[in-house]
């Protein structure tokens, strides 16, 4: 359903021009997604993880026709987005849930006027009593009432009000949904409600899931396949069961030995080491050497390509060059 093929989104983050000609400094661009690619099939969910800043969210706003790529192209079933995105029936077939679920929700407006926004934006309705129906019939899906859609969203707990996102998502009749750490601001309880809720929304309706997450223990639930991002790149991708069984990339290594596990208590763990890079000034090379416990000189000076091993894709010299250490 959707497809990267080699993209790329840069922030011009230089300072006013004029500045820059009396202080003599060059422009400033930050990269903030380089050269990725990985394809979704229709039905299925595929997440993206790692550290803030590693580009996620930057991802999904592409994914969504938000941004425009700087390089490379987005397809949405085989078509350019950044020029099929101004037709409204596309527009229609794809939303986004976002991570905080006040702050994407108006607080001015009843919940029943927030879910029917999309179906009196696109015209799904024939008239004010059958987006009412509609409304109620939402609400119920996630597991709310008709006549919660009289309240406003400050009087919900975070898991309703993340409930009430997911209605408003739907309420333009998607095939694709970008999910942009929709549990991130919610308890561990609650989390799992809504994890629960958006999987069987999944089956029952046939979507299909952009996961960006940095909770491993969250996407090894939800997803099908997998991508590990870092500094704007895609380390480690393939079948989200083959990379959390056996990951490969050391930043993937690191990233799962940081999971809660009750059956490895007392076991030695290597916590993820340094700071990220700054995406203005990345390092040469690779751009996990700086913090990489296998790094070697080839790693300061080559940038990796992918190679795949067993079904996944890698880019890692040391897998390359069957490192241990």
């Amino acid at each position: 359903m959707l497809e990267a093929i080699g993209v790329s989104h840069v922030f011009d983050v230089s300072r006013p021009a004029l500045q820059r000609v009396l202080s003599r400094e060059g422009r400033r661009l930050l990269r903030a997604v380089d050269d990725v690619s990985f394809a979704i099939p229709r039905g299925t969910t595929f997440a993206l993880v790692g550290e803030s800043g590693c580009g996620k969210s930057t991802i999904a706003r592409l994914a969504v026709g938000l941004y425009r790529p700087s390089g490379g192209v987005m397809r949405f079933e085989g078509r350019d987005l950044s020029v099929a995105r101004a037709e409204p029936a596309l527009r229609r077939r794809m939303n986004m849930i976002f991570q905080d679920p006040y702050a994407s929700l108006n607080p001015r407006w009843r919940v029943a006027d927030i879910v029917a926004e999309p179906i009196r934006t696109f015209g799904l309705a024939r008239d004010a009593g059958a987006a009412r129906a509609r409304v109620g019939s939402l609400l119920a899906s996630v597991r709310l009432t008709a006549r919660d859609g009289e309240r406003y969203p400050h009087e919900f707990s975070g898991g309703q009000r993340q409930r009430i996102s997911i209605a408003r998502a739907l309420a333009s009749e998607p095939d694709f949904l970008v999910c942009d750490e929709p549990t991130s601001a919610l308890d561990v309880s609650v989390q799992a409600q809504i994890l629960n809720l958006m999987r069987d929304l999944q089956q029952r309706l046939g979507l299909t899931y952009l996961f960006i997450s940095h909770n491993l223990a969250v996407v090894r639930h939800m997803a099908d396949g997998l991508g590990v991002m870092y500094l704007g790149r895609i380390v480690e991708q393939g079948p989200a069961e083959a990379v959390f069984r056996t990951p490969l990339h050391p930043y993937t290594r690191l990233l799962l030995d940081a999971i809660p596990d009750l059956e490895a208590i007392g076991r030695w763990r290597t916590p993820v080491g340094g700071e990220l890079p700054s995406p203005i000034s990345p390092p040469g090379g690779c751009a996990f050497h700086p913090r990489c416990p296998l790094a070697r000189e080839r790693c300061r000076v080559e940038k990796p390509g992918h190679v795949t091993v067993g079904g996944v894709s890698v880019a890692c010299h040391a897998v390359e060059e069957a490192r241990d250490g």
